[in-house]
């Protein structure tokens, strides 16, 4: 079986949490992606996830304004994380319990890449196909 460490994306696109929703919105638009990973802000604070649809909840439900608010404010934060020694089965069977898109690897509390949920059921899926031939 993989490890979440074997198929997670290293190339985490990141920010800080005293960014401005508009700053994080123009990452996003930069670096092509929907989620970005908050710093932590010293050593014994935990990551979080601000996603796209985040930002937009804040504009559209809660009015909030781009260049007001922080990333801090909407993130989910603690984000749920996990070992790069965890099989992947388990990480997906946490993302379903738990209703995630994506998870965080983390080593001593160090960020060493995501997994999302469809690179693990796209590996899973793909191992079962090969084990049927």
């Amino acid at each position: 079986m993989l490890t979440v460490g074997e198929l997670m994306r290293r190339d985490v696109v990141t920010i800080s949490a005293v960014a401005t929703i508009r700053d994080a919105f123009v990452e996003m638009k930069k670096k092509r992606v929907r989620l970005l990973v908050t710093e932590k802000r010293y050593p014994l604070d935990a990551y979080g996830i601000i996603t796209f649809a985040e930002i937009a909840k804040a504009l559209v439900v809660e009015g909030g304004n781009m260049d007001i608010l922080n990333v801090f404010d909407i993130a989910s934060k603690p984000a749920v994380q996990v070992s790069e020694n965890l099989g992947v089965k388990y990480a997906v069977k946490l993302m379903i319990n738990l209703g995630l898109r994506c998870i965080l690897v983390v080593d001593n509390n160090d960020l060493k890449g995501i997994l999302t949920f469809s690179d693990a059921v796209s590996y899973l899926v793909e191992s079962t196909e090969k084990e049927k031939k």
